[in-house]
């Protein structure tokens, strides 16, 4: 910490100079969610600098900690290439959200991110992730397991009803029943 010594900057100091463009700078990272760039409408979610929120959360069990960062939303997200026979389910369409996650605690992270995220539509019904691949980029495993310290980097599919507005993203360690949930308004 610097100290600093001597009478203390007045209003045009060069030091004061600055503070209006710094005051400018919250406002440039509010600009994508003020004007619906934050996948209201459907599109791809991604903030400034192509990172979302990083939450930090805690499993059931000592030393398990993850930060969690949701880095981009696709909807719609097309399917991968899939045989000519298999069908297709009711009128629905797939959402995929990209996940980045970080073991910051003491214990080996060994969890299925499908089973941990969840989307929740407008009218409030939720829809538990799957591995499901799509155009959007690589899935995760079934299983991710990360040392502490490590990390990792994929995509959770979900399938929900075409009309569905979507509202929010969650994630919970321990296949998403820990108590402590991420949270993520799309709205």
């Amino acid at each position: 910490m610097r100290r600093q010594t001597g009478p203390a900057p007045g209003p045009w100091s060069p030091r004061r100079l600055l503070s209006p463009l710094a005051a400018c700078a919250p406002l440039a990272l509010l600009a994508p969610a003020l004007f619906g760039g934050f996948g209201g409408l459907g599109g791809s979610f991604s903030s400034p600098g192509g990172s979302g929120e990083t939450i930090p959360l805690s499993g059931n069990e000592p030393g398990q900690h993850l930060d969690v960062t949701l880095t981009r939303l696709v909807d719609p997200a097309d399917p991968a290439a899939a045989p000519a026979s298999a069908a297709r389910a009711a009128p629905d369409r797939l959402v995929a959200v990209r996940f980045r996650l970080e073991n910051t605690g003491t214990a080996v992270y060994r969890d299925s991110p499908a089973k941990a995220a969840h989307l929740l539509d407008s009218e409030g019904q939720r829809f538990t992730g799957t591995n499901t691949a799509t155009g959007a980029g690589p899935s995760f495993p079934d299983t991710v397991t990360l040392s502490p310290g490590g990390s990792a980097l994929g995509f959770v599919t979900f399938r929900l009803p075409e009309g569905a507005a979507l509202a929010a993203v969650q994630f919970a360690l321990n296949a998403g029943l820990a108590d402590d949930v991420g949270h993520w308004s799309l709205s």
